[in-house]
């Protein structure tokens, strides 16, 4: 990002493992990454010349794909100011030291970079260590500030270690588990905890300290609630040929429930397309799945639907446990008083680890 902004030319960001399959599924030739591209070499100088070069970068734009948990990726561009609206510059920031825990070549990771390199922060990787790992180079190096998925969290905790060196905790990417707050403060006893929406077509859009999201006075006539789902003003979104607005409004594909409307608050309830239809009744997966995360003994869990020629589909359910002793009747149990019969998962499966995707979420694949 350095040298192409240094040099103003269009960066293309891509993962490095993709496979030809899915090299052919976004457009891309796989022999355009053997062909090289010479850029003047431009010497810097010292830090606040890096600094001044890339604020002066204005033509530069930067191209990313989107990162759900299903489908095909989509090819998204942004100029610089897009992808840095939400970067927050301040001498209280001056100091902080940023854990860089999602994947580098998405848009979560791209916006903790600029957010660091703006502020002149010393960032530490975290992306891909083991658990140990994490917790020595937060330790070692006095981490402020992490970013990432609900997911990574779930993974990380771990009642016998506590960091107070942590003043700041970003989750996004996937919906917030609010069953996660509790250890996460316990693990964490100094952090505020913030959940922030965002998406590789819109970047940051929202945060707040808990699961309802309060929508600013200077986004009111830019968002709206059609049939449950998030719509954002196409000024918002990025750059791209896969994406089509409707009358000018970007379909998120994010459902939601409005809370109030003078100011617009709404609460995210899941992706639209991951609901589970059974005998004529929607079931979204991520509102079982919280519930079960919340049992004692388990790591996690991922809710899905199997055909069924009665109902259309039945709930199945994989279970990660940090318990081997806990059961299927012991989860059903626990189930049964708080969630409609149509809603409890059929069948109940221990599997040793659930699959996540290259950003850290889980797959829905």
């Amino acid at each position: 990002i350095r040298i192409s902004m240094g040099a103003n030319k269009d960066l293309v960001i891509i993962d490095s493992d993709l496979s030809e399959e899915e090299y052919k599924n976004i457009g891309l030739d796989e022999s355009i990454l053997q062909k090289n591209v010479e850029i003047e070499p431009k010497d810097i100088n010292d830090v606040n010349d890096l600094f001044q070069r890339v604020m002066n970068a204005d033509k530069w734009e930067l191209t990313l794909f989107t990162s759900g948990t299903t489908g095909i990726p989509k090819r998204i561009t942004h100029n610089l100011r897009s992808i840095t609206k939400a970067v927050k510059v301040s001498v209280q920031n001056s100091q902080d030291v940023w854990g860089f825990a999602y994947n580098p070549t998405h848009i979560a990771g791209i916006q903790v970079f600029f957010q660091a390199l703006f502020n002149l922060n010393h960032i530490v990787r975290l992306f891909q260590l083991s658990k140990s790992e994490i917790f020595s180079a937060i330790s070692n190096y006095q981490v402020t500030n992490l970013s990432a998925t609900p997911t990574f969290y779930r993974l990380l905790l771990d009642p016998k270690n506590t960091f107070p060196s942590i003043k700041r905790i970003t989750s996004g990417g996937e919906k917030f588990d609010e069953n996660l707050r509790l250890p996460l403060q316990r693990m964490f006893p100094n952090a505020k905890i913030l959940n922030v929406y965002a998406s590789t077509e819109i970047g940051t859009l929202f945060a707040s300290e808990g699961e309802i999201f309060t929508v600013k006075q200077h986004l009111q006539d830019f968002v709206k609630v059609v049939d449950e789902e998030l719509y954002v003003a196409g000024e918002f979104v990025g750059k791209s040929e896969d994406i089509k607005l409707v009358d000018g409004w970007f379909k998120t594909g994010d459902r939601v429930e409005i809370i109030a409307l003078d100011p617009l608050r709404i609460r995210f309830l899941g992706r639209v397309n991951e609901s589970i239809n059974v005998g004529g009744y929607k079931v979204f997966p991520t509102e079982v799945e919280e519930l079960i995360n919340s049992i004692p003994g388990v790591k996690r869990s991922l809710v899905y639907g199997k055909k069924n020629s009665v109902l259309g589909n039945i709930v199945l359910c994989d279970v990660e446990r940090s318990d081997n002793s806990l059961t299927e009747p012991q989860i059903l149990e626990f189930l049964g008083d708080k969630l409609q019969p149509f809603k409890i998962p059929r069948i109940i499966r221990f599997v040793d680890e659930i699959e996540t995707t290259r950003t850290g979420k889980i797959s829905r694949k």
